[in-house]
């Protein structure tokens, strides 16, 4: 996780060693030579998202991650947003289904809409 307040200090060292930025209206996207890339979201409503990171290995690294409710709250604010392309909504509400049916718990902080649409997990 990068503190908003950090990005762009942290993006400028990434790129001197060797990683690739891509910048996007929501968005700041970063990939090196190895299979880890890193999104982060650049609006206010993710800037608390770094003090709620968790340690997990992703693909051999040990990396700070956003939490499971951040990660749903993330999509779900993304698939609602109205300016996405399809493509791009349909991707994000695939998302908060995988993470709802991995992590059944998190049915419960789905919008009254997705509920309609997301199956409740059995428990």
């Amino acid at each position: 996780m990068i503190a908003l307040d950090a990005m762009d200090r942290v993006v400028r060292l990434l790129e001197e060693a060797g990683l690739r930025s891509e910048r996007f209206t929501w968005s700041v996207n970063l990939k090196g030579r190895s299979t880890v890339s890193v999104q982060r979201s650049t609006e206010d409503f993710s800037s608390d998202f770094p003090s709620r990171s968790v340690p997990a290995d992703v693909h051999g690294l040990l990396m700070r991650v956003a939490s499971l409710d951040d990660t749903l709250a993330g999509n779900i604010k993304a698939w609602a947003e109205p300016t996405h392309r399809q493509s791009k909504q349909a991707k994000d509400f695939t998302d908060i289904v995988r993470l709802v049916e991995a992590h059944p718990r998190l049915w419960s902080s789905l919008t009254p809409e997705l509920r309609q649409l997301v199956k409740q997990p059995s428990a």
